[in-house]
């Protein structure tokens, strides 16, 4: 968040700016987890892999990416709140007319808190929902997951 003022300058106010704020809160936190996800096969499955003289690509698919999903998910869950909160703060910074950071910042200059703790409320509502699409999503893909059998 304290680079979001820097990327206003560097790409001006309008979408732009307010896109590399979002990349840049959420690829590294992204590519970790993966990262960390596709390395999670233990060595016996990779063995057992190359036993059935699977190549790369099976082995990406059939064994590493499902391994991967977990971690794939739980960064999915919490990026899908994250955006929001870095798109709200690049539009705090960087929006001179529009988007719920203006609005916010404009209405705490008027003293107007009915319509910030609106703002606030309909951000976590959003918040939540894309929180829980990513559940429902997690929950199509990971079916077969002993977290999720009962």
């Amino acid at each position: 968040m304290g680079v979001a003022p820097i990327m206003v300058m560097w790409f001006g106010f309008d979408w732009p700016s307010k896109a590399a704020i979002v990349i840049i809160l959420t690829f590294f936190r992204m590519l970790v987890n993966t990262v960390s996800g596709l390395a999670a096969a233990d060595h016996m499955q990779r063995d057992l892999m190359r036993t059935y003289v699977a190549s790369h690509w099976q082995t990406l698919v059939k064994l590493r990416l499902p391994q991967a999903l977990p971690f794939i998910f739980n960064v999915l869950k919490i990026n899908s709140t994250l955006v929001l909160i870095g798109a709200i703060v690049a539009e705090f910074f960087g929006t001179p007319t529009v988007g719920m950071g203006f609005r916010i910042s404009t209405e705490v200059g008027r003293m107007n808190v009915d319509v910030i703790w609106a703002e606030i409320a309909v951000a976590a509502l959003a918040g939540s929902a894309f929180y829980g699409l990513m559940t429902l999503l997690e929950r199509v893909f990971k079916f077969w997951h002993p977290s999720f059998c009962t």
